[in-house]
């Protein structure tokens, strides 16, 4: 049984801001989809850390879908915040903008959930506190992640 005190989504909200440089960006002056999956996974496990309180391990990542690059000057913009808690782990949702800080402009770069467990001293998954859902849009995000877990069960 968690007895561990439930947690609201901004305490652990993470937002990472990343200059994407050379030794970022491929051939065509973009950044690498590699480069953005390691930011994604570091955003994710900071909110994931911040929930839980332990030290984390990515489980799980579900469909990445690329919508527009971002190119060499321009700046990736990422947001993690948790979706649901369930005994061990969490589902984090992360959000990744591009931006061109020269015109203002932003768009959509990605989005995708990832699965995290956190680990105890003796390197075994650990309790984490429960997720509070203090509206409707976030109860509705975590029966959408129940369902997802549920999926991803089901295939073991």
């Amino acid at each position: 049984m968690n007895t561990l005190l439930p947690k609201s989504r901004v305490a652990s909200a993470t937002e990472m801001l990343e200059y994407v440089l050379p030794q970022h960006a491929n051939l065509y002056g973009t950044v690498f989809g590699g480069q953005v999956m390691a930011w994604v996974d570091l955003c994710g496990v900071i909110c994931a850390q911040r929930h839980s309180g332990r030290p984390c391990v990515t489980v799980f990542v579900d469909d990445l879908l690329f919508k527009r690059p971002v190119r060499i000057g321009q700046v990736v913009r990422l947001r993690a915040q948790m979706t649901a808690a369930f005994g061990t782990s969490m589902e984090i949702e992360v959000s990744v903008f591009g931006e061109d800080t020269v015109t203002g402009e932003q768009w959509p770069t990605l989005e995708c959930r990832i699965t995290f467990v956190a680990m105890s001293d003796e390197l075994r998954p650990t309790a984490v506190p429960p997720l509070r859902l203090d509206s409707d849009a976030e109860r509705d995000a975590h029966v959408g992640a129940a369902e997802r877990r549920r999926q991803r069960l089901a295939k073991r």
